[in-house]
């Protein structure tokens, strides 16, 4: 019979993810309420010296798979080597993060495997000894509780930000264990030649606890200034939504949106965006959203809680200067 509590760690250039200690804590919680063990996967390139600290965040085991072929991660590779370790060990439940790298690997892992997958799930919990999975629908406007049957493992993926992360207890430790595994070279159809990475130095969205972003406001790529002031001095990330994108202001990596990226900060500052049903679906679940628009009928204030109907140019400074003075 399947049982136990499996997440997959996420790890970039050898370092973990933020992602990952937030999936590993959702997966004590929910091995604590099975009566169950936890099992984190580590996959990557001399990666193993990492696997002490999952412990800490509440892995009873972790189970590494170390090969220089994983060090950048590629479908092919992780997708082959964690069904080889689900098939042979038969968890119950099987917890991924939503990130980018998260959303591919759980697509085709649940195909490979045979089993449906509740995605970018918000709240977990279980029932009769079985997950339960609340996921956002229609942009966010209504929430459906999914539920599996006789199938295992029980997957599901879980937005980046939302779940809590335990208080790491660097008393706890894991038993640390190199997998098993198979790796053909024949069967890895892509190869990462290249890595174009990102010097701005900035946190990604999606692990961002505070982001402001600008939309067709703006009226320009060079306005987007008075945001960066803003988000420096706060120490926030500077997003856009998808015209703003669109129309070549920002990089597609400050996307906000269902085509963009899912984003859940504590603090979500909205310049400009009217708050188009795509907008919405990927930052309606921040903590705190502050619109700031001209156009009172604007969607986005029907989201937010605190609004500000105004022309953000002469808001965001003023608010700027506030913030200066606080700090």
């Amino acid at each position: 019979m399947a049982q136990g509590v499996w997440t997959i760690a996420e790890q970039r250039d050898g370092e973990i993810r933020k992602i990952t200690y937030e999936v590993a804590s959702e997966g004590r919680r929910l091995a604590d309420a099975l009566g169950q063990d936890l099992t984190v996967v580590l996959l990557g390139a001399d990666i193993k010296d990492k696997a002490t600290e999952l412990g800490h965040y509440g892995a009873d085991k972790v189970l590494v798979a170390d090969d220089p072929r994983l060090g950048t991660y590629t479908t092919d590779a992780y997708v082959g080597i964690v069904s080889q370790l689900v098939k042979a060990d038969d968890p119950a439940i099987l917890l991924i993060g939503a990130s980018t790298q998260g959303k591919d690997l759980s697509a085709r892992l649940s195909a490979s495997l045979g089993v449906g997958m509740a995605q970018d799930c918000t709240v977990l919990s279980v029932e009769d000894g079985n997950l339960v999975a609340t996921r956002p629908i229609y942009a966010g406007k209504a929430y459906a509780r999914v539920t599996f049957e006789d199938s295992w493992p029980q997957m599901a993926t879980t937005r980046p930000n939302v779940m809590s992360i335990t208080e790491p207890d660097t008393s706890r430790s894991a038993e640390v264990v190199d997998a098993s595994f198979s790796l053909d070279d024949s069967s890895l159809k892509t190869k990462v030649v290249d890595a174009v990475k990102d010097e701005s130095g900035k946190v990604d969205l999606t692990e961002a606890d505070k982001i402001v972003s600008g939309g067709r406001g703006m009226k320009g790529p060079e306005n987007y200034k008075i945001l960066e002031d803003l988000a420096d001095l706060i120490g926030a990330t500077v997003g856009a939504s998808r015209s703003a994108v669109d129309a070549g202001w920002r990089p597609h990596s400050d996307q906000v949106g269902q085509t963009g990226k899912v984003v859940s900060p504590n603090l979500y500052v909205a310049c400009g965006i009217s708050g188009a049903i795509q907008h919405l679906a990927g930052m309606s679940t921040s903590k705190v959203i502050v619109a700031i628009n001209k156009d009172e009928e604007a969607p986005i204030f029907q989201k937010a809680d605190f609004g500000v109907v105004a022309d953000l140019f002469d808001v965001v400074p003023a608010l700027t200067e506030e913030v200066k003075k606080y700090l």
